[in-house]
Parts: structure tokens; C-alpha cells; sequence
């Protein structure tokens, strides 16, 4: 309803027209005087509840249905300290072309939460009609959708799902199945003892699916197994540090499962190498390693027998799609759950949110020359 001030201004202009002097050739009757009067008084009125709505929402803007998926698109990433998210941000410009959309140059939040919903109001305040935005923490995220939603511009999430917001898709990979895979390899190679998870960020739902998953992996099928955890947030140095301590407390450690090889593959090769404990795979003292990314730094781990498997994370798969994506939601496009044409499934998550699960294979001494792998293909 209007406020006091605006009724007190429409009865002000209700006073004036009736005193107003005609003009010549005008005839203003007091019914037509009152009409007029309650169109303007509607017209506030109806200003005053969008403004209390905070709708900003273009009816010509993208996200609407019938349009023709042109314009801007902004892309964020969520740090580029890792060779992986290198490796996504080249991937970006040219899958960006193959798929015919019209990116700006990527964005890089560097690690920070409150920098990326920075980063996503400034590419609305520049125009763009579509995101594809790495979320870095799967709440905070909720309030850069937010504001997206309310400009009417459609968000595809690339590698983590919100855990609440609006995105027409989440390109992601099975988070869950990461952790099962580095489980079972670790658990078929290690009869007993003790293994540790160095963690991703908990805040991340790819951080909490991926240890979970490892944890109740190895409970329900290797009970002889001991897990020693690490909660890393994705920091290299707390990899090392942390690992260096615990290895102090647990030399006869038998396994290591990194969730993060882009991040934590350096400095626990490293650490290991410090302590002695850097054993070639087939030898004596060997402390078999898991790690999940697919980079070519794991790759060349794995043929010089460092490490021992790693899951391929489709960097170049989440630049493709996220491109395919953002291009079908600016169009007004919508899908179902089920399998796709691309060797996947779009699943609804609890949340309502549909993700599109690309594969992610397993790579080991027997597939780590395999030329279709993505890290094999990287210059």
C-alpha cells in the first residue's frame, strides 16, 4: 500500500486540479479529475511494491524463454594456483568458440568466497547475459545466484553444486564416486594398517562428498584399514605442514589419498622425499597414493612410480559444457534427468538442482598412456 507521505501527495494533487483555472479548448470534470487521480495514485503504488520486491528483471534479457543465446558471457574461476584450473582456463576460449558463445576474459577469484560474489556482481554490472561460475563454497555461493536471478541472468555451476540458489545446471562430475574409487584401490593394494585422506575444503561440497565417501567406504569394506584424516581447504602448505606432523606421529603409514592433486601432489611428493619415505611403486617401504584430478604432473607421478592412480577430472568436459549450458539457458532451454548423448547422466540433487555427472575415469600404470585422457592432450 502507499505510504502516509504518498497518500498526503496524491490528495495534494487532488486539491490542485480541482482549483486549476481551464484552459481554453479543456474541459476537466470532476469524475474524469478522479480517475486520473487514481491511475496516478495506482501507477505509485505498483512502483513502490517492485521497488520493495528489489526486481530488477529485464524482460528482454537473457534467461527468458524464446531467446536466441547471444551476448556476453562472464566466466569466474576459483583460483588458478592449480595446474588443473590452468588447465580448465585454457580450455575455456576454445570450447567457448566450438560452442559458439561470446565469453569475456576469465575472472579469477583467488581462493576467496566474498572476492567471487564481488566478481559475479561486477560481470552483471558489465552487461553479460549468461555466468558459468566455479563456486569456491557451496553456501556462500547463494548470494552471487541471488543476484543473478534477480537481473535475469542464467548461471551454469562448473565442478561444485550450490548447495542452494538458482542454476539452470551444475557441470560436474561424481564427487562421491572419487572417493569410493581412491577407497577401493587403496583397499584392494593395502591389506592393513593406516591411510590418510588429505581433505579438500569442508565448505566445498566437493571436499565433504569426497570424504564421506572415502570414509565410509573403507568402514564398510576394509576394516582393517585405519583412516587418518587432514583437513587441507585446498592449501598446499597446509598439505605439507600437516602431512610432515603426521608422518612424524605415523611413519609406518601405508596409503595416502589426496583430493587434490593439482594442489597437494607437489608438496607431498615433497614431504615425502624429505623424510625418506618417497619408495618407488614394486618396492619395499612404497606408500601407495590415490589422487584425483587426471593433471600431466600425475600422470608423469604415475610413470616414474610415485604415486599409483589418480581419477581424471574432465577439465576440458567442464569448459565444453558449461559452454553448452549457459548457451541452452540463454536460449530459455530446460532439461530432464536422465542419461545424455555425451556418456553421462543429469541427475537432480536434493536440493532441486539438476547435474549433469560426466564421466571420470580411474588412471593407472596400465591407462595412464591412453591419448583420449585430457591430460595427455595438454601442450
Amino acid at each position: 500500500m502507499p505510504s502516509l507521505l504518498e497518500h498526503t501527495r496524491a490528495r495534494s494533487r487532488e486539491k490542485t486540479l480541482n482549483e486549476e483555472p481551464q484552459m481554453p479548448g479543456r474541459t476537466v470534470g470532476k469524475r474524469n479529475r478522479v480517475r486520473f487521480i487514481g491511475a496516478v495514485a495506482a501507477a505509485a503504488s505498483a512502483s513502490l511494491v517492485l521497488a520493495a520486491c528489489g526486481s530488477t528483471k529485464d524482460t528482454g534479457s537473457a534467461g527468458t524463454e524464446g531467446g536466441d543465446g547471444t551476448g556476453k558471457v562472464g566466466v569466474i574461476l576459483p583460483l588458478l594456483t592449480s595446474p588443473f584450473w590452468q588447465s580448465y582456463n585454457d580450455y575455456v576460449p576454445r570450447m567457448a568458440k566450438s560452442e559458439g558463445v561470446d565469453t569475456l576474459k576469465t575472472v579469477n577469484s583467488n581462493s576467496d568466497p566474498s572476492q567471487q560474489i564481488t566478481d559475479i556482481n561486477n560481470e552483471l554490472n558489465q552487461g553479460v547475459k549468461g555466468l558459468v561460475v566455479a563456486p569456491l563454497d557451496s553456501a556462500a555461493i547463494e548470494a552471487g545466484l541471488d543476484q543473478a536471478e534477480r537481473k535475469g541472468v542464467p548461471v551454469v555451476a562448473v565442478d561444485v553444486a550450490p548447495d542452494k540458489g538458482k542454476v539452470a545446471m551444475v557441470v560436474r562430475a561424481n564427487n562421491v564416486s572419487y572417493g569410493e574409487k581412491a577407497c577401493q584401490y587403496l583397499g584392494e593394494h593395502i591389506t592393513s594398517g593406516k591411510v590418510v585422506q588429505i581433505m579438500g575444503d569442508l565448505a566445498s561440497v566437493n571436499g565433504r562428498d569426497r570424504s564421506e565417501a572415502f570414509r565410509a567406504c573403507v568402514k564398510k569394506n576394509f576394516p582393517k584399514l585405519k583412516v587418518l584424516e587432514i583437513p587441507a581447504k585446498w592449501e598446499s602448505d597446509t598439505a605439507a605442514s600437516q602431512l610432515g606432523t603426521l608422518l612424524n606421529a605415523n611413519p609406518d603409514l601405508k596409503g595416502i589419498y589426496m583430493q587434490a592433486g593439482g594442489v597437494y601432489l607437489a608438496p607431498t611428493l615433497q614431504t615425502l622425499k624429505s623424510k625418506g619415505m618417497l619408495k618407488k611403486a614394486g618396492t619395499a617401504g612404497h606408500i601407495a597414493i590415490v589422487s584425483n584430478d587426471g593433471i600431466p604432473q600425475e600422470y608423469d607421478a604415475i610413470r616414474k612410480g610415485e604415486i599409483d592412480a589418480t581419477v581424471s577430472q574432465p577439465a576440458d568436459l567442464y569448459a565444453k559444457y558449461g559452454m553448452y549450458y549457459i548457451k541452452a539457458a540463454m536460449q530459455g532451454k530446460t532439461f530432464e534427468p536422465g542419461p545424455t548423448d555425451h556418456d553421462s547422466t543429469i541427475v537432480k540433487l536434493p536440493s532441486g538442482i539438476l547435474e549433469d555427472q560426466l564421466p571420470a575415469p580411474l588412471v593407472t600404470k596400465d591407462n595412464v598412456d591412453d591419448p583420449k585422457l585430457w591430460g595427455n592432450t595438454v601442450k
